[in-house]
């Protein structure tokens, strides 16, 4: 689909006149050159540039007005919202019908955020596809001068999380009915027997407000210092990871060997921050009974250098703790005993800070209620901090000062820095055993917003991005950063709608998100897709591919008992020869299956191993150990019985029991090897049961031969 096409379908009709004209200009460009026998000149130059700004200007000063409208209201409604409450405790209260009032307020407030962050992303795209194909058909260079006055109008760099913060926090109210949930942000819940999962996710920065403005309306935003203001710095989140020149520790993590460790410094907010977290995660396998734990304890940030070089004990560092007695004497025991640790794995791994991670978190749960927790880090970027290249980034320092939290950091080198693509959604249910997560959370990570990146790591991803000389071994989504996320929408029923409306009107007004990727190949490359990627055919509501659908209506309208059998028949054999998944998939798609490391690099697939496969290993090598000693059984009985043709005959059983036990024994010992290197092989023995088949076949045909013509 062209993009022109992909603007007119994803149409807000309130917003349709303020859009890019974008035909327009192409059309423009493309007569003035048939006009000018395909030359360009300054003049028709200094008339496109004209025609851009009118543009730019239209489509700026509309969000900019549109934004200040949405403020307004969400200043308005704040006012009702607190209005609301006090009267609780009035000799008046307020109805349920106003509180539900009061929600489609917020409701239609929060479409108009999703219509205007989605309003400023298409344009923008609409300027960029423009400006490239004048640059591409004139060969006048318009793009840097071009992007000058996008930046002097920035209407796709609107920030939409102060406004995310409040609306969450009105439409928290409104819906508890003026009775929010209280307690400590920081509390995990007081549930037993329950079972913890996380996954990640990452989202495309199209896809990011509306991902928020879905979760606001099931979760508060977690807000940890209620007393003041939301300001960008807020939700600044920056860590340190540590590891010597061997990256021993970005190895293990990759592996996911038992007992892994990461160790970073971590802080919130600005560079004034004065407290520091030192942190260690530690990974266990889940047949060791344990789970992967993070320890951590709190350090003034005067004192981090002489900690990490082991001058300053932690003996001084409890000191103060242990005066003050606000912590239990075995609490300050256990965070003692964890600085230990951890002071001496740095001295003595030799470990230095190798990479910083900094991201804006937004995090959804019910303060002191840990079932439901839902991170999003925006803004992800990994820095260098390592010297492994001779140069000293920190001069000595736990950190390098040269920058703080000035995303995008634009004083770097480009060496220096990789900035995320895409934003990471993290989310962590703890659910009683048995229970189902909420349905809202589970059409939520089925949705086409998300792209699930299992055990995806910050500290993993920089290391193999920014020291990608040193590393050998790399992890498996590196290979796929190319590959576009996004894919075509999926109704549900958490999509972002206005209160009141038909479900055709809403699809009328979401049009847009339902093209997904169905843009042109030009388009496709320039996200980062894979060139020459095929796109997929529409499939049915459900998901069926045509054909199952074509049969299953032959079998509904089939009035012939003998003929509804027939087709019945058929369904069951399509169905039995391609299963549910490969029958959903849509004509046409097209699969890559192969991912590819990049020369002189290996992929690295973590692969669990628990001690119930050393014995499953075992009992297949004593099963075929067993099936010898009865071959073998078979050929002494032919020996000590037989006549002197059957002892001729025992040979071919002989010589069977013995291939099968050297071969079992090198199956065995090549599995064993293979499982406890966590290599990711072909486990399947496709070659032993045919041979030990044949050998037998052909040892009974033998026994035959002898018996007949002895």
């Amino acid at each position: 689909m062209k993009f022109g096409e992909h603007l007119n379908r994803s149409l807000i009709r309130e917003y349709s006149y303020y859009y890019i004209c974008y035909d327009d200009l192409k059309n423009e460009l493309q007569e003035n050159l048939e006009a000018n026998h395909r030359k360009w000149n300054d003049e028709l130059e200094t008339q496109f540039l004209e025609s851009l700004e009118v543009e730019l200007d239209k489509v700026y000063t509309f969000c900019k007005v549109k934004h200040n409208e949405v403020i307004r209201r969400v200043k308005e409604a704040q006012d009702q919202v607190q209005m609301t409450v006090r009267a609780l405790d009035s000799n008046t209260p307020p109805s349920d019908l106003d509180f539900e009032i009061l929600e489609d307020e917020l409701s239609d407030i929060i479409a108009d955020v999703h219509d205007l962050a989605k309003f400023s992303r298409l344009n923008y795209t609409g300027f960029q596809k423009i400006i490239k194909k004048h640059d591409k058909n004139t060969k006048f260079i318009l793009k840097p001068v071009f992007q000058v006055r996008l930046d002097s109008k920035p209407f796709f760099k609107e920030n939409y999380d102060d406004l995310v913060v409040k609306i969450s926090q009105l439409y928290d109210l409104v819906r508890t009915r003026g009775h929010p949930v209280l307690g400590d942000s920081a509390a995990g819940g007081k549930q037993q027997n329950f079972v913890r999962q996380t996954t990640k996710y990452w989202v495309h920065p199209d896809n990011i407000t509306e991902l928020k403005l879905i979760i606001l309306k099931h979760l508060p935003v977690l807000v940890f210092n209620t007393n003041k203001e939301f300001e960008k710095e807020d939700s600044a989140i920056t860590s340190i990871y540590y590891d010597n020149e061997d990256l021993d520790l970005y190895y293990g993590r990759l592996r996911k060997d038992e007992g892994a460790e990461a160790h970073r410094l971590r802080w919130y907010g600005g560079m004034g921050s004065d407290t520091v977290f030192v942190e260690r995660k530690t990974h266990r396998e889940d047949w060791t009974g344990e789970k992967s734990v993070k320890a951590r304890f709190a350090l003034k940030e005067r004192y981090v250098n002489d900690f990490m070089k082991g001058q300053y004990t932690v003996e001084k560092a409890f000191a103060k703790m242990r005066k003050e007695g606000k912590k239990s004497l075995k609490e300050i025991e256990n965070l003692e005993a964890l600085a230990t640790e951890i002071q001496y794995t740095v001295l003595k791994k030799k470990l230095r800070p190798v990479v910083r991670s900094f991201y804006n978190r937004t995090a959804f749960q019910l303060p002191g209620d840990a079932r439901v927790r839902i991170s999003l880090d925006t803004e992800l970027t990994m820095v260098r901090e390592d010297n492994f290249d001779g140069y000293d980034r920190t001069h000595g320092n736990w950190r390098r000062m040269d920058i703080g939290v000035d995303w995008p950091f634009k004083q770097l080198a480009d060496k220096d820095v990789c900035r995320f693509p895409y934003a990471v959604l993290e989310v962590k249910l703890q659910t009683q055993l048995g229970q189902e997560p909420p349905e809202w959370v589970r059409e939520l990570v089925g949705s086409h917003l998300v792209e699930p990146v299992p055990k995806f790591s910050k500290f993993i991803h920089g290391v193999a991005t920014l020291l990608n000389d040193k590393v050998e071994s790399i992890p498996f989504w590196l290979p796929q950063m190319g590959v576009d996320i996004r894919k075509p929408a999926i109704p549900t029923q958490i999509n972002i709608s206005r209160p009141g409306r038909e479900d055709n009107d809403s699809d009328d007004n979401y049009s847009g998100d339902a093209a997904g990727n169905n843009l042109d190949a030009e388009e496709l490359v320039g996200y980062g897709a894979i060139e020459g990627a095929g796109t997929a055919a529409p499939a049915t509501d459900d998901g069926r591919s045509a054909s199952a659908v074509a049969l299953q209506r032959k079998i509904d309208n089939a009035s012939n008992p003998v003929v509804k059998i027939v087709y019945q028949a058929v369904a069951a054999v399509d169905h039995y020869l391609h299963g549910d998944q490969i029958s959903k998939v849509p004509k046409g798609t097209v699969f890559d299956t192969e991912v590819r490391a990049p020369p002189g690099k290996t992929i690295c697939v973590p692969v669990r191993v628990e001690p119930k496969v050393y014995f499953a290993t075992e009992r297949t090598f004593l099963s075929w150990l067993s099936i010898s000693l009865i071959l073998n059984a078979v050929a002494i009985s032919m020996v000590n019985y037989g006549s002197t043709t059957t002892m001729i005959a025992s040979i071919g059983f002989f010589c069977t029991a013995l291939i099968t036990i050297v071969y079992s024994a090198y199956v065995y010992c090549n599995r064993v090897v293979n499982i406890r290197l966590k290599r990711a092989v072909d486990y399947q023995d496709k070659v032993g049961p045919p041979l030990v088949c044949g050998f037998l076949m052909l040892s009974i045909i033998f026994s035959f031969y002898t018996s007949l013509f002895r």
